[in-house]
């Protein structure tokens, strides 16, 4: 009996073989194809000059519970309730009849067709033009990303009705907040702390730099930017609640203390961690929030003048062909590939935003420092907003990724990444009115 069982395992054996060799063939055939190289092309370019006016908004997201809580890689619990509210955020500018918006989403990453969706929505309230932006929480809902790449690794399982709370709730802080226009003075300073932040990859250490851009009206704070860079994944991992993190409790307690409804927007922070350590799990959150609104608050503002100047332009930008060389061992390059190319966008949206002193490059990923100094040199800019308008993943420079440093083994692209959106940073930069 035994002898003629291992007869039949060895008559399969072969089949076996062909078969498993026939899935590798297939899996290893080059299925992405080349990736043409092209010059940045112009989407959207918008300016205007004179009194500022702002108006802005906050609007519940209301998920469709029970919701996947994305962030991390499987298994991810589902969430029934969210631990504290998820909102978005929004203000609208205009300026020398230009009027532009900037949305702020408690979400991990923007996709770029979610992007586009609320741009088009965004449009029945008379915006020229919209940044959306996410403050990257790793504890907010999932489910807005078709890309198999972003289920698998992030995101979870794409669900249209997510997608459509999504979408709803930036078009209505958007309309509210172009409903709510009054005359603004503008308000620029900064403050820092490198005790709050730490490079969890080596390379650049983070400068801990707080941004803070407040637009005041006649009756005080309308809304205040506040631009910053460290990854929000600091409540604990598998909580089976949704939360915003830092960035949404930040927000909240800026507009509790009356400086008008508060975006957090990330800054080049792929690979900065949070250094502060009071607490544990929750009230570390919740304390780092404090200490960032206390940072916030040192930032002394300086007024502008009168006249305040407003652009917004976008580019598309040719990606380079993905590659999984730093991702998965050398046996599975080629299948790697291919599972990252049926997930990459071939195009990436750059842009950049001229607001009065601060000159913003917007990138549709999560630029280590050393990549954000290249964006800056390169550009003239003042800052980089990360996690806008789509995602590409990390971005770090052609020489970490070259000796595989810093973020690069996390980076979905080759050495040619930061090249690539560098160019379209510095032709939307000189679009928008700024060149180094």
């Amino acid at each position: 009996m035994a002898s003629s069982r291992l007869a039949r395992w060895r008559s399969l054996f072969p089949l076996v073989l062909l078969t498993v060799g026939t899935a590798y063939a297939l899996a290893s055939w080059n299925w992405c194809g080349s990736w043409a190289e092209r010059a940045p092309v112009l989407v959207s370019q918008v300016h205007g000059e004179g009194p500022l006016r702002a108006g802005a908004a906050k609007v519940a997201l209301a998920p469709p519970f029970p919701v996947v809580v994305a962030g991390y890689n499987p298994p991810r619990p589902d969430a029934t309730e969210a631990d504290v509210p998820l909102h978005a955020r929004a203000v609208v500018l205009e300026a020398g009849g230009t009027r532009v918006g900037l949305v702020s989403l408690d979400l991990l990453l923007v996709p770029d067709v979610l992007a586009a969706r609320v741009r088009e929505r965004a449009r029945a309230s008379g915006l020229e033009d919209v940044l959306v932006l996410a403050t990257h929480t790793h504890s907010s809902l999932g489910g807005y990303d078709s890309r198999l790449v972003a289920q698998l690794s992030g995101t979870g399982r794409y669900r249209e009705d997510v997608v459509d709370v999504i979408t709803v709730a930036a078009g209505d802080a958007l309309a509210q907040a172009a409903a709510s226009l009054v005359p603004v003075s503008l308000e620029v300073g900064e403050a820092r702390n490198q005790d709050f932040v730490i490079s969890r990859s080596g390379g650049a250490k983070p400068e801990g730099v707080l941004t803070r851009a407040v637009l005041r009206g006649a009756e005080g704070p309308v809304a205040e930017l506040l631009l910053y860079a460290a990854h929000p994944a600091m409540v604990p991992r598998r909580r089976a609640f949704l939360d915003p993190d830092y960035p949404g409790r930040l927000s909240a307690l800026r507009e509790d203390a009356g400086s008008g409804v508060t975006l957090l927007l990330q800054g080049a922070g792929g690979n900065v961690s949070v250094a502060y350590s009071e607490g544990k799990a929750m009230e570390r959150v919740s304390g780092f929030a404090r200490a960032l609104s206390e940072l916030a608050s040192d930032a002394s503002v300086s007024p502008v003048g009168e006249t305040v100047r407003l652009s917004l332009a976008r580019a598309d930008a040719a990606m380079p062909r993905p590659d999984a060389s730093r991702l998965v061992p050398a046996l599975t390059r080629a299948a790697g590939d291919n599972l990252l190319c049926e997930s990459a966008p071939r195009l990436a949206e750059v842009g950049a935003l001229a607001l009065g002193p601060l000159k913003l490059v917007a990138v549709p990923g999560e630029p280590s420092v050393a990549a954000g100094a290249e964006l800056l040199r390169r550009t003239g800019a003042t800052g980089v907003l990360g996690l806008a308008d789509g995602y590409v993943g990390y971005v770090e420079t052609a020489a970490n990724v070259e000796g595989g440093l810093g973020e690069s083994r996390r980076q979905y692209f080759g050495p040619a990444l930061l090249e690539r959106l560098s160019v379209a940073a510095e032709f939307v930069a000189g679009a928008a009115g700024f060149t180094p």
